[in-house]
């Protein structure tokens, strides 16, 4: 496994409430469960840790409630802080609505997470084999967002940095996006989102323009489609539609998290980007069986899934696997 994986992006509490449809304007409806979880970017970097990368904090907690909630959730994943707590404020919140259908609905109030500075960054010393991970949320706050675009600019130039610009991407200035796009190695994004930066087209379109017009400096570019799995354009031009696998999904939050926080594991440790896809979708797959946005699943899981699946499966370090199937 190559270095850690530093999370530069916000974790805020999820509440959660299970529903079976979204109330029309002015009527109530009656949940059918409750949960209070870690959330945001915490969904990510469970994927990350869980596939057997050491994952480190970078972003802001509050000194709260809610950011004793978020560290002890950390703590019991492994995951460790670099900044202290914020004397200000309270980690934020997201109110999250999940459907019979599994599609989820997203009410959120910023806290800590969303106010950096240069000098609150200082203490997130990145080494040589690091890897670095933002997503849109961060940038997406008006506290926050040049603090992270100047310190992602200053990265070095070894250290690949991976960004998901996430369903907010249009509350981000098109100046900072443009920033964190031309510093970016790997761009994990849905349609939309791919959309939102390069213009309306197909998913090769897409792929292509977002890497020719927007990422000059990116080792690859991952369109991701829900169950349909994701498209990869890497910038020597090779490409694949790597497919999804058929399971009954029960709650889709927190899958796109699963299938980034996989595919950086994976790439850490030598896995090739195709393969490291196929791996992510196999991830994002288990997790949407699963209730909760954390739900990810670990490299044996991982592997086990695809053993069923079929094809060649990847170890924690890289090398192929081939499935061997009992006799009858």
């Amino acid at each position: 496994m190559r270095g850690r994986l530093v999370h530069v992006g916000s974790a805020v509490v999820d509440y959660v409430y299970r529903i079976d449809a979204l109330p029309a304007p002015g009527t109530e409806k009656t949940a059918s469960s409750y949960a209070r979880v870690a959330g945001g970017g915490f969904n990510m970097m469970v994927a990350a840790s869980r596939t057997g990368m050491k994952v480190v904090f970078g972003g802001q907690l509050g000194s709260g409630p809610n950011g004793d909630f978020l560290r002890s959730a950390f703590n019991a994943e492994g995951i460790s802080t670099m900044t202290p707590p914020s004397p200000m404020m309270d980690s934020g919140h997201c109110v999250a609505l999940i459907s019979s259908d599994a599609e989820r609905t997203f009410v959120s109030w910023p806290g800590a997470e969303s106010v950096l500075s240069l000098d609150m960054l200082a203490p997130v010393v990145v080494a040589a084999d690091d890897w670095v991970f933002t997503s849109g949320y961060t940038l997406s706050y008006p506290g926050s967002r040049d603090a992270l675009a100047d310190w992602i600019e200053a990265l070095p130039a070894g250290i690949p940095f991976v960004f998901d610009p996430t369903p907010v991407i249009a509350d981000i200035p098109g100046s900072t996006l443009a920033r964190v796009l031309a510093r970016t190695t790997w761009l994990s994004c849905n349609m939309g989102e791919a959309a939102e930066i390069a213009g309306q087209g197909d998913v090769k379109a897409l792929a292509a323009r977002l890497l020719a017009g927007h990422c000059p400096k990116a080792d690859g570019v991952v369109i991701r489609s829900a169950a349909k799995g994701c498209h990869v354009r890497l910038a020597d031009g090779s490409v694949q539609t790597i497919p999804g696998f058929e399971v009954d999904a029960l709650d889709t939050n927190g899958a796109g998290d699963a299938h980034i926080g996989a595919f950086v594991s994976a790439l850490a440790r030598g896995v090739q980007p195709f393969e490291a896809a196929r791996y992510a979708n196999a991830a994002a797959a288990i997790s949407v069986t699963r209730h909760g946005g954390s739900s990810a699943p670990t490299d044996y899981e991982i592997q086990t899934f695809l053993s069923h699946a079929g094809g060649p499966q990847m170890g924690l370090h890289g090398r192929k696997q081939e499935v061997k199937r009992p006799t009858a």
